[in-house]
This record gives structure tokens, C-alpha cells and sequence, in this order.
């Protein structure tokens, strides 16, 4: 078991709370060491993979907690139906390989939590992060994590103090993603409208327990 998670709520952008008054960010910072996931990581993902059967991947998208991404999706501009939510593609990934399949401790952490919730997650070398994250517009002419792309300005993305961090639902600068050497993780859970509380801290709860398997 982990101990206590001190979940707090991320900034947002005065222009972007306008627009979206239920936007959130909730984050929490734990240790953890990436890597290849241990057995009973692999052993819940072969039982989630049992449950999730074929009808319920197809009602993903009706379900509330879901569904509310959807429309967040829509609201800014992305097609859900041309690129899937992340509870959208975890069930698509499911059917197409037959399994949720294990790919390393973080990423399994991540869609465990996601598959279970329908939250979707993210996660940064918490190391690597300037002060409190939080959510805002992208300025004209700033760069991605402050020496990457440009960027061309009113994308949402998860900031620090100083910088663009990464385009939510999109890349993540080179230098603050979690890495072989990270030995802090900054695990992130968005919040939309129709999202309850509950839903928001269990997924992280999840994450952070499965990430506490390798320890």
C-alpha cells in the first residue's frame, strides 16, 4: 500500500476557467521508480482483460464518467470519433490485441487506473517541474517545455511556473516526461465537467498503488 497521497488541485488559467469553470487539475507527487512491471501488475492486467469483455468495450463511451471527455473532446475541438479519449482507446487497444498487454510499470499504472475510472492520467518527472502544475492557454511564440516546438498559441496545456510541460492530449516535452532515471513521479488526474471527485481520486489512488508494486 502507499501512504497517504497529498492530492491537491492545480492552477487554471483565468481565460481558460472562464471558458471552462469545472476544469481541473488534480495532482499528486509520489516516489517511483519506472520500469519493467512485477508479476502482480502483469497478473491484473491478465484479470482486467478477463472482465472486459467484448460488450463492454463497446459501452465504454455511454458510460457517464467517460462520456463527459467525449464532450470535453468536442468542446475543444478534437473529433472523438477520429481520435479516441483515453477510456476510448484503452478499449479499443483491449479488442484489437486480445489483452491489456504490459508495456512497462508506469504505462500499466496509468491504464489500469484509466480502464478502472475512466479517468484519464498523466504523469511527469516530478523533479523536473518548477512549482505547482496547472492548466492554461499556450502562448504565441513560446516553446514546448521552453526549448522545444513552437507553439502556435490557445492550445490548453499542462504548465509549471515557468513553462509549457505538455499539449493536453498531445506531446510531452522531451526533458519533463518520465524517464529511466526518474525517481519522482508527478501523477496527474483531469477533471472535467461531469466528472465527480470520487472518480478523479481513485484513479489516482489506483495509479499510485500499482506504482507502489515495485517497491
Amino acid at each position: 500500500m502507499t501512504a497517504e497521497l497529498d492530492l491537491r488541485r492545480g492552477w487554471v488559467g483565468e481565460e481558460l476557467a472562464a471558458e471552462f469553470p469545472d476544469l481541473g487539475l488534480i495532482h499528486a507527487t509520489l516516489s517511483a521508480r519506472p520500469g519493467r512491471s512485477p508479476q502482480a501488475v502483469k497478473e491484473r492486467l491478465r484479470l482486467m482483460s478477463d472482465r472486459f469483455t467484448g460488450a463492454k468495450a463497446v459501452q465504454v463511451r455511454q458510460q457517464p464518467v467517460p462520456w463527459a471527455y467525449r464532450v470535453f473532446f468536442r468542446q475543444i475541438g478534437i473529433d472523438p470519433d477520429d481520435r479516441r479519449t483515453p477510456p476510448e482507446a484503452a478499449a479499443v487497444e483491449r479488442m484489437r490485441a486480445g489483452a491489456f498487454t504490459s508495456r512497462n510499470l508506469l504505462d500499466d499504472a496509468l491504464m489500469i487506473a484509466t480502464v478502472e475510472t475512466g479517468v484519464p492520467l498523466l504523469a511527469y518527472d516530478a523533479e523536473r517541474v518548477e512549482g505547482d502544475p496547472g492548466l492554461r492557454l499556450a502562448i504565441v511564440g513560446e516553446r514546448l517545455g521552453g526549448d522545444g516546438r513552437d507553439l502556435r498559441g490557445g492550445e490548453i496545456v499542462v504548465a509549471d511556473d515557468l513553462r509549457p510541460l505538455a499539449v493536453l492530449f498531445g506531446d510531452t516535452a522531451e526533458r519533463h516526461g518520465v524517464h529511466p532515471g526518474t525517481r519522482s513521479v508527478l501523477l496527474g488526474a483531469l477533471q472535467v465537467k461531469g466528472v465527480p471527485d470520487v472518480s478523479v481520486e481513485e484513479a489516482l489512488w489506483i495509479a499510485a498503488e500499482t506504482l507502489a508494486e515495485a517497491d
